[in-house]
């Protein structure tokens, strides 16, 4: 069973990256904007490759 904390280290960076989209979205007619969609994406992104590493490493 997964631990709350790790839930949480997981569940933060995800929803962070997912309202950087939103707001990268919202404002993509501004360089500010599609880079807070890459900021975004990333962080995504390196959450679940973050997690699968760690589960290959078991």
């Amino acid at each position: 069973m997964i631990s709350l904390s790790s839930f949480h280290a997981m569940l933060v960076p995800i929803l962070a990256g997912m309202i950087m989209l939103a707001v990268g979205f919202n404002f993509r007619d501004k360089n500010a904007g599609v880079f807070a969609m890459w900021v975004g994406m990333l962080m995504i992104l390196a959450t679940v490759v973050f997690k699968i590493l760690a589960k290959l490493n078991e």
